[in-house]
């Protein structure tokens, strides 16, 4: 049976109508997710009133900006668009060129505000290049638009620690560290937000999940995707920069940290710093960097860049829970597969009473496996024995998926979360000045002294490197056994 949105909606939306300032409005991340998110948002009724200004580089008109708004939804949103729907939505769209100045921007907000008729609160959306940032920042100033207001940033927050501190110290100028929401997509995602779910909600995991049965972690997060237009960004972040930093350690941090006081963002944000603080500088010899063959000839590329496309990488968190337990992360673009994965290794049984032959080890050690797409998926692999004569095990496994519950259809994606969250005033889910720092700290090392970056066949899973980096133990990924599927006849 389904959930009511409506219902929820009450509970779970900002008190205030919200005025969206959607800087960057005609690029790609807005078409893609930012405009079909706000969309699903108002049409499901989770926020009570609403008018949202596109603010960009285009120099266009606001029935320009509606038409490419529509066209957006049509491509990108995975929900049906009624004539009705899109009737209000569109009524609610308006449009500032960046060329017209603080002053325009200033009198398309009070128009928005006067006609919503009651108090209402602004979220600012820069959907812009981190160096675009502080001229946004600076425009939303001009046009006197901080009072009453959150501000959305875009990753990557700095590219090093000076930059990030730098970055910091300019925003705190205008802005607020309460109105400041650093974003990270994998944060937003169901199946991250399951994690808290699983490791404080059950009594069976939470004592297990330590350097006592935990023998090492992976998170994985392999890209199939080349970069299409983003070769240039590119050039100047990397794959570190650009996945490990904002995207991984966020996920290593939920994933390690010790039990909140609270389930709040204050008592949340305080528990992933700390796994923050006790991370030991990564050591570059820990690491493999890798790029793949034909990306020094695409359009915008240095034809001698040591840009890498691809990481992996080992680190240690140095504290009472996690002592001793290698913590893998590799990610990377035109790999084999595209995958987001957690996977957590237990230790094995310390000694086997089974004959010689019966299968028990072979296939390495039990698992809990996360899968952080969207609609989630969980596994717990283990060994079992096999029905017949004789002791012959082998790896079974239980399965979870969101499907199963038939509730994927009431799964936010993760911008429209984050959104939501925001305007809310939820960090939760969001990366702060201290962490954002203390990453860029551990991470010296590594950029300062970079191994030399090796080159890997597309469609690959980088350079062979990466094996020696993990030994003794092995990438989970390729998975030996596929997700089963609920529904092997399609019914």
């Amino acid at each position: 049976m389904g959930v009511d949105l409506a219902k929820i909606a009450l509970d779970v939306g900002p008190k205030f109508p919200q005025v969206v300032v959607l800087v960057g409005a005609t690029g790609d991340l807005s078409r893609r997710k930012l405009l079909p998110g706000l969309f699903h948002l108002v049409t499901a009724g989770f926020i009570p009133a609403w008018r949202i200004i596109g603010v960009s580089l285009d120099n266009i008109d606001v029935e320009a900006f509606r038409a490419l708004t529509r066209a957006a939804l049509t491509e990108f949103s995975g929900r049906k668009i009624t004539d009705s729907a899109w009737a209000t939505f569109s009524d609610s769209l308006d449009y500032v060129p960046m060329s017209a100045g603080g002053d325009a921007l200033k009198q398309a907000v009070e128009r928005a505000e006067t006609s919503l008729g009651s108090e209402s609160r602004r979220i600012h959306y820069l959907s812009v290049p981190p160096n675009a940032a502080l001229s946004a920042v600076h425009l939303l100033a001009e046009a006197g638009l901080i009072e009453r207001s959150r501000v959305i940033m875009e990753k990557p927050f700095g590219t090093d620690l000076a930059s990030a501190r730098q970055l910091n110290s300019r925003l705190h100028e205008v802005f607020d560290e309460e109105q400041i929401f650093r974003i990270d997509h994998f944060l937003g995602k169901e199946a991250a937000q399951n994690i808290l779910a699983f490791r404080f909600g059950n009594g069976l995991f939470e004592p297990i999940w330590n350097r006592n049965f935990i023998d090492h972690v992976q998170i994985d997060v392999p890209e199939t995707l080349g970069l299409g237009k983003r070769s240039g960004f590119y050039e100047q972040t990397g794959a570190f920069r650009d996945m490990v930093v904002t995207h991984l350690f966020q996920i290593l941090g939920f994933m390690a940290m010790e039990p909140p006081t609270a389930l709040e963002p204050s008592p949340i944000n305080e528990e992933k710093n700390k796994v923050f603080r006790s991370m030991t500088p990564i050591d570059p010899r820990d690491v493999v960097r890798g790029q793949y063959v034909g990306y020094r000839s695409e359009e915008g590329v240095d034809p001698e860049s040591d840009t890498e496309t691809f990481i992996a990488l080992k680190c240690t968190i140095d504290n009472w829970r996690w002592a001793g337990v290698p913590f893998f992360l590799r990610t990377g673009k035109r790999l084999a597969e595209g995958q987001r994965i957690i996977s957590i290794a237990f230790r094995e049984p310390p000694k086997s009473m089974f004959p010689l032959g019966s299968g028990v080890g072979a296939q390495g050690p039990d698992h809990l496996t996360f899968d952080l797409a969207d609609a989630s998926k969980m596994s717990l692999s283990f060994y079992g024995k096999r029905p017949g004569p004789g002791m012959r095990l082998d790896k079974l496994s239980l399965q979870f998926a969101m499907r199963d519950t038939g509730l994927v259809g009431e799964v936010l994606e993760a911008y429209e979360r984050l959104i939501l969250d925001a305007m809310r005033g939820d960090h939760t889910l969001f990366t702060t000045a201290e962490g954002i720092e203390r990453l860029w700290q551990v991470s010296i090392p590594l950029l300062e002294n970079p191994p030399p970056v090796r080159l890997y066949p597309t469609g690959s899973w980088g350079p062979k490197s990466i094996h020696q980096l993990v030994a003794p133990h092995a990438w989970r990924l390729p998975f030996e056994r596929a997700w089963r599927d609920p529904n092997p006849d399609g019914s």
